[in-house]
């Protein structure tokens, strides 16, 4: 049983996936967290396997979230699902210390292969982004 904390300030999008993860065998929501400072303060209480990450939400924002859940050293680990396709984020939630990057349009399947994978240790990046991020990763090793 993977246990998940959902971390988005939209009251529907946390709703939409929590329904998701209920009705998916051997995923269980464990709670939701509407800002970065509240996610990190519940995954050290409830210390989820996986936290789904947003990036803009008030206060603390999803990047500083990560990173402090990271840094903080414990099993969990962070898959940041977001609306922005932009490679800033997804570069800087890397650089935190998520173990993967999606993009809220992905159909729900794919959302639930990326907790698993994250969940075991293997790392997820949306399709739409990993051309760019192999081109920029050789661009920068090849230059």
């Amino acid at each position: 049983m993977t246990t998940v904390l959902i971390a988005d300030d939209q009251p529907l999008q946390r709703m939409g996936v929590r329904m998701l993860l209920e009705g998916t065998p051997g995923l269980t929501p464990v709670g939701e967290a509407a800002h970065g400072a509240e996610a990190v303060r519940m995954t050290a209480e409830l210390r989820p396997d996986v936290v789904l990450m947003d990036i803009r939400m008030p206060g603390m924002d999803g990047i500083e979230a990560t990173r402090r859940i990271v840094a903080a050293g414990g099993r969990t680990r962070v898959l940041i699902v977001t609306t922005f396709d932009l490679d800033e984020y997804a570069y800087e939630g890397l650089r935190a210390g998520a173990g993967g990057f999606l993009l809220k349009d992905a159909r729900p399947e794919e959302l639930v292969a990326g907790i698993h994978a994250v969940a075991t240790g293997d790392a997820v990046v949306s399709p739409r982004l990993t051309r760019r991020l192999l081109d920029a990763y050789a661009h920068r090793v090849l230059a």
